[in-house]
This record gives C-alpha cells, structure tokens and sequence, in this order.
C-alpha cells in the first residue's frame, strides 16, 4: 500500500464504532488513565490528619499537598496540549503518566514538608497531560455519534479514580501511616498506567501539527475565548466544579457538628456517594444522543441543585441522600461538558479542552475555598444556596447561548 493510499484510508475511516474491540480498548484504556490520574491527585486527601501529626504542621500545611497538586494540574494543560499536537495524544499521555507515577513513589520518601509539596506540585504538572488530551483524543479515534458515550465512561473513570485513591489511602493510613497509603496509592496508579499502555489503541486518525510559535498559540486560545458556545462550557466548568468541591470540602464539618455529631470513620464514607458519579455520568452521556446536549446537561444541572436542597434538612439520611443526587447530578453535567468541547472545537481540539480542564481547577482552588467564608460566617444553609445559585447561573447561561439543542455538534 502506498503512502497516499494509506492516508486516504486514515482520512475516510470514520471512528472506532460501538460495540467493536477497538472501541472497547479505548473506553478501558481512558477509564485506567482516569484512575492512574486521580487516584494520584487526591490520595493525601484521606490522609491529613495523619500528615499533620507526623510532619508536626498544621491542617491548613497538610492540605497544601492536595492544593499545590492542583495548581500544578491547572498550570500545565495548556503546555501539554500544545505538546500533544506535536507528538501525538498517546504518546504525551503515556508520558505524563509515567512521570507522575514515578514521582508518587518518592512522595512517601520525602522527609521535609518542602520537599512534599514540592514533589506533590511536580506530579501534578505531569498529571497535567491526561484531562484535556483524553477528550481530545478520544473525539479523533471514535465515530462522532458515539463520542459523548466514550467521555462519559473516562469520566466515570475518573470518578472511580478519585474514589479509589481515598477509600486505599483511608485504611492503609490508619493501618501503617501517611507515607504507607501514598505508596498504596501510588502501586495502584502504577498497574493502571501500564494497563493504559497495554490496551490503548494506536492513533489512526491523528496528524501532526506544526510548532505554533508565542502568536500562533495565542490565535488559537483566542479563537477558542471568543467563541460564546466554548465559553459557556468555560464558566460551567468554573461554577459546577468550584460548588462541588466546596460542599465535600465542608460537608464533613456539619456532619461532625451537632446535631449529626457522626464519628470520623463515618463521615469518611461520604466519598463512596462517587459511586452516583460513576453511573450517571455513563447514563448522561448515553442520552445525549436522544435528548441532545444541553437538554441533558440541563437536566443534570436540576439534579444537582435538587440533591443540594435535601441536605438543608436537619436529618442525616436526607442529607446523604441529597449528597448522592448532587453528586450524580454534577458528574452527568460534567462529563457532557466535558466532551461537548472537543465536538465543538474545529481545530486545537487539545487546546479547547485543556481551557475548559484549566477553568475546571481554577473554580476548584478559588470556590472551592470561597465557600468556606459563607459556611463559617453563616453556616450550611448559606453555602448551600450559594451554591444552588451557581447552578442556576451556569442553566441560565446553558440556556441563553446553546439556543438550538442538537443532537451532535
């Protein structure tokens, strides 16, 4: 076969389609990379306590290491996508889970708080080249009717991801220490990352893209900025994130308060509401291709804002089973979001989905801390409405740019 004959091929084949083995590889490959990623990224979230009291610094020092983890994430996906377009998706994905698996392994060596921190920003810099090149790669490699499908199943990988790095690191902590459940942590993303290796399919449909240069970037992340419908996705990554972090950051507090007043142990198992997160963001990403886009995103948006409501009661069960729907209601929305970018994005599909992973961080850092003020000034019902308020915005901005809801973009 020739050269041009062989790119004419690689040009007219459309997509691995559902059902088939190539489109079963990449939905296992992208679920692992979601686990090697966000295990890593909040496995000392468990651990805290633990942390302060070994190092001797204080809880505010101790959750830096998740903190500076995610700055590090937010401030290279930019870089990495830039990266991708030169050497390929796999290959840049391959390359930053390597260097943040071997970096996890040294975390639990480190003796000083610096060095921790340090290494913690390191691996997320590196963790920086999964999110945004996982979207854009999988909306090359898979028909354009099923995209939506294959983002919803990477982020209900993520989903179990996060889950996983808390509910390892929780038990080995208590067990045997901080530095024991880090390792745990960073042996479980290990064998994830040389699955992803194993399985991933070889890019068919992926071309090079020449260096940009400072002006050629800076075009394209404007292209991107200027365009209302990526926009709109921007500012639901920032508000939908931001709230969600915010209500699990201090959830546990009110739990631990009077009138629930719930042991620790207890209360570390509001994380396994994950598990909302990991069906309903597959269940939205499948009904996407019946109801269209914004519809579901919508209707997800509603869940969440729903779910918040019933923890206003002052009654444990209504409280853990309005977390599971908000939980559920926030992944649907997201792993919509999150796939309709690299739909929408013509061209620098990487760099659309890296803006749209950095604003996702950035409401994390800022809301997620933010909506601290109005808890410890006013208590939980004021973070929850704000919350419920951000929601309200991101549906009326949904609303107001998406006007015709499609069922492909």
């Amino acid at each position: 076969m020739t050269k041009t004959t062989a790119m004419e091929n690689t040009q007219s084949w459309e997509g691995h389609a559902k059902g088939s083995s190539g489109y079963r590889r990449v939905l296992a490959a992208l679920a692992l990379a979601g686990v090697a990623t966000f295990a890593q990224l909040y496995s000392t979230q468990a651990v805290l306590p633990l942390m302060a009291s070994d190092l001797h610094i204080t809880a505010a020092e101790a959750a830096l290491s998740i903190s500076l983890a995610t700055v590090g994430l937010a401030a290279t996906v930019l870089p990495w996508s830039f990266v991708a377009d030169r050497i390929g998706r796999v290959r840049a994905m391959a390359i930053g889970i390597a260097a943040a698996t071997l970096l996890g392994l040294m975390v639990p060596l480190a003796p000083t708080l610096p060095l921790l921190l340090g290494l913690r920003t390191l691996e997320g810099m590196a963790l920086g080249g999964i999110p945004a090149i996982a979207i854009a790669y999988l909306n090359e490699e898979v028909t354009k009717i099923h995209t939506a499908l294959a983002a919803g199943s990477y982020v209900a990988g993520t989903t179990l991801g996060g889950l996983a790095g808390r509910l390892v690191a929780g038990p080995v902590g208590e067990l045997w220490g901080w530095r024991a459940a880090a390792l745990a942590v960073s042996l479980l993303a290990t064998v994830s990352a040389v699955l992803f290796l194993v399985l991933v399919p070889r890019q068919r449909r992926f071309s090079p893209s020449p260096a940009m240069g400072f002006r050629g970037a800076v075009r394209t992340l404007g292209g991107h900025s200027r365009n209302p419908k990526l926009l709109a996705l921007y500012l639901q990554a920032f508000l939908l994130m931001g709230g969600f972090v915010a209500v699990y950051n201090y959830l546990g507090f009110r739990l631990h308060a009077e009138p629930f007043g719930l042991p620790t142990t207890v209360v570390s198992l509001i994380f396994l509401a994950y598990l909302a997160g990991t069906v309903s963001s597959r269940w939205a990403a499948g009904l996407t291709t019946r109801f269209g886009r914004r519809n579901v995103l919508l209707a997800g948006i509603a869940v969440m804002s729903a779910g918040l409501a019933l923890t206003l009661a002052e009654n444990v069960a209504a409280t853990l089973a309005g977390l599971v729907v908000f939980t559920g209601g926030f992944f649907a929305a997201h792993s919509v979001g999150s796939g309709w970018t690299g739909a929408i994005a013509t061209t620098g599909r990487a760099q659309a989905a890296s803006l749209y992973n950095l604003s996702y961080y950035l409401g994390s850092s800022i809301i997620g801390w933010a909506g601290g003020l109005a808890f410890q000034a006013y208590g939980w019902p004021a973070l929850a409405w704000s919350v419920m308020a951000l929601s309200c915005t991101t549906a009326v901005v949904t609303l107001a740019v998406h006007r015709q809801p499609r069922r492909v973009s």
